[in-house]
């Protein structure tokens, strides 16, 4: 299938999960995971009518984004290192991967120098498993009000990668645990948190009944990636 109709395949399941869990299409936003993919084809992702693209390497984003369209939207979404913070606030308008309170903090200095206000959401591991980034719950909980302290970023949520399972509906209790800690924050901070980003190309349907309101599609969209990544993505 051609790229077009990849689109429009996963733009019409968007919208049979949103009718299923009664909710407006317009509420859930597509993020493109453009990571391996040339800037020819995000060019012609754009041309379709994306305008949300996602990164998980700043050495890449670096290079791929000077060549995309200006008027894309770029958030990072994968795992951030201290020492590329910098890159991250000046190539990004999201960080979706804050797992730690340092990371946080080097993300608030570099945002200080670059005079700009960040928008984050936090990762959670939601699963507790070892080989994965993210926040431990009842740790994120514990820091969450210092994070939401920080002046130069603006915590919109949180954003999880439940474990791989060839069955989406096993993926369930991990994008409802994930919505329950949103309620937890919100109640912390006193205010809504508007997004969710939770569910990828084998369970994006799963998660938007579940509430997400960013899905991180790649495979579904591009095809089968020439080089490794995470699965299921």
């Amino acid at each position: 299938m051609s790229l077009a109709d990849n689109l429009a395949s996963i733009q019409q399941r968007i919208r049979a999960a949103c009718e299923r869990a009664g909710r407006d299409p317009g509420s859930v936003a597509l993020l493109a995971v453009a990571k391996t993919q040339p800037p020819e084809v995000v060019r012609a992702a754009a041309e379709l009518g994306l305008t949300l693209f996602g990164e998980n390497k700043i050495q890449e984003a670096k290079a791929k984004i000077p060549l995309c369209p200006d008027r894309l939207r770029w958030h990072f979404i994968g795992h951030l290192q201290t020492n590329k913070c910098r890159d991250a606030v000046s190539l990004f308008e999201m960080i979706q991967s804050v797992d730690s309170l340092p990371l946080a903090q080097e993300l608030q200095k570099r945002a200080e120098q670059a005079a700009k206000t960040m928008p984050i959401l936090l990762e959670i591991n939601v699963a507790g498993e070892g080989s994965k980034f993210g926040y431990q719950p009842e740790r994120m909980l514990t820091e969450f009000k210092e994070i939401i302290s920080l002046s130069r970023l603006e915590v919109h949520g949180l954003m999880a990668i439940p474990p791989f399972t060839p069955v989406p509906e096993k993926a369930r209790p991990h994008f409802r645990r994930l919505r329950e800690l949103r309620e937890q924050c919100e109640q912390l901070l006193g205010a809504p948190l508007p997004h969710l980003s939770m569910g990828m190309s084998g369970d994006f349907e799963i998660a938007i009944e579940e509430g997400a309101t960013i899905v991180r599609i790649g495979t579904a969209l591009f095809g089968e990636r020439s080089k490794g990544g995470v699965q299921g993505v």
